[in-house]
């Protein structure tokens, strides 16, 4: 990994602690959730607060997320809402924590101006020690307080003003009188600056989960299903109508058209199609090349074209389902016949604009684990775990061309491939014109373009 830190892609803008105050106050709320202190003088955190190096001393990356099912975190400042979140369990929890410091951000700049800020990401569920637990999660509850207690006592505090101008006899109180002012000695005036921290709800209705080997959880669309990374009968019995894995690529097109969640790079409004497929390709070709050991040099495309004039007949079926689909959007050439179980079908789709883009992406990225740039965008974990296992050389080339084409525009290079941020593009776009037909049709389902092939039973999955 050390390419990847070395370049930023790898535990980049981390948030630096190494003042003393800062360290104190961070061991202070680590104390707090874990019982636990670090010896370490310096480190960085993600947005929850999460420090690899600590990890590595207690040698636990979970030291803050027990069972992987209730995120906790520490907030030493709000800058943590640009910095990554790592060791994700479920894809919402970016998500949630960014929105809690945002909708709260000038509370709780005032709160960690003077103490650290600790909290839990509650779910419904204290364990998942069972694929049918994942389907009892359906909101996440944010609670967060300083060490201190500052906004616990600041509510005490209102409640004990409230009382003290209620009651007629209020001032002769002692007792009451001096509660109020050992408090306002803590959280200072709370009638001029209130101290507000409430909990926030999260409906957790469609995610994906690190859990039992990688889980999608589709509950809030048309049609409900629960997409498995591994042999879909491991889930055992779940609540949901459709169970499926990778592997069911028919059934997962299927289920993509009808809920109209994916669509075509070439139907896709603002993108540049042609552009997007050949990187596409010089992907696949890296991939290729570096399990037949051919070298490809500096991976440039005029080494890589090199390389696919080698391979000729031997060009996986991606590239030339790609290769073929350039050549409509470019040059008019016949339609392409790539229906779902065609190896470039997922190759040609994106998630459509809305609240599940991003989840169905995560998905796509794992059909279409070529494309390294998609899956180092929307699937850091699955990158990661992928990376680990690539040649010296693969690594290399991934790195630099994410360092040199991708680090220098992050945000341009996401809408460029996958459109605005959901929300903001929501407008009905006209169906593509249908390509040329071929002389005998296939049978199944239209997709969003070309055929999607009618899934078969025995194949596996349940309907």
């Amino acid at each position: 990994m050390k390419r990847l830190i070395q370049r930023g892609l790898m535990f980049g803008n981390l948030i630096e602690v190494s003042s003393p105050a800062l360290v104190e106050r961070y061991n202070r709320a680590l104390k707090h959730l874990t019982g636990k202190t670090t010896k370490l003088d310096d480190f960085h955190i993600d947005l929850s607060g999460y420090s690899p190096e600590i990890g590595d001393e207690f040698n636990d990356d979970l030291y803050l997320n027990p069972n992987g099912a209730n995120r906790q975190f520490i907030l030493l400042t709000t800058a943590q809402k640009d910095a990554p979140l790592l060791n994700i369990k479920f894809s919402t929890s970016r998500g949630i924590l960014t929105q809690f410091i945002e909708t709260n951000e000038a509370q709780l700049f005032a709160l960690t101006a003077r103490d650290a800020v600790a909290g839990e990401l509650q779910n419904s569920v204290y364990s998942v020690d069972t694929p049918a637990k994942l389907f009892d999660i359906r909101q996440v509850t944010v609670e967060a307080d300083t060490i201190g207690g500052h906004v616990a006592d600041a509510g005490r505090l209102a409640k004990l003003i409230d009382r003290f101008r209620q009651e007629p006899d209020g001032w002769r109180d002692d007792v009451l009188v001096a509660e109020m002012i050992g408090l306002a000695k803590k959280t200072g005036d709370v009638t001029r600056v209130p101290i507000a921290l409430p909990a926030m709800t999260f409906e957790q209705q469609n995610f994906w989960t690190s859990h039992f080997g990688g889980v999608y959880i589709f509950r809030d669309v048309r049609f409900p299903a629960a997409i498995s990374s591994l042999d879909w009968r491991s889930l055992g019995e779940v609540p949901m109508p459709q169970v499926m894995d990778l592997t069911h690529r028919n059934q997962i097109a299927d289920w993509l058209e009808r809920n109209q969640l994916a669509e075509p790079i070439v139907q896709a409004r603002g993108m540049d199609a042609a552009a997007v497929l050949r990187q596409k390709m010089d992907f696949i070709l890296i991939d290729a090349a570096d399990r037949l050991g051919i070298e490809v040099g500096d991976a440039r495309r005029t080494e890589l074209r090199k390389v696919a004039y080698r391979l000729g007949s031997s060009l996986p079926e991606e590239f030339l389902g790609l290769a073929a689909l350039l050549r409509w959007v470019e040059a008019g050439g016949p339609w392409p016949k790539i229906n779902s179980e065609h190896p470039a079908y997922f190759y040609t789709l994106r998630g459509k604009a809305g609240p599940n883009r991003d989840l169905v992406n995560m998905l796509l990225s794992e059909l279409a684990p070529m494309d390294v740039r998609q899956m180092f965008i929307v699937h850091k974990e699955l990158f990661y775990a992928q990376y680990a296992t690539w040649s010296e050389s693969k690594k290399t080339h991934v790195a630099d061309f994410l360092a040199r084409e991708y680090q220098v525009d992050r945000e341009g290079a996401r809408t460029a491939l996958f459109g605005p941020e959901p929300g903001m593009d929501e407008l009905h776009r006209p169906q593509m014109t249908e390509g040329p037909k071929s002389a005998r049709p296939l049978k199944g389902v239209a997709g969003p373009w070309g055929q999607v092939q009618r899934p078969r039973d025995e194949r596996g999955g349940r309907r």
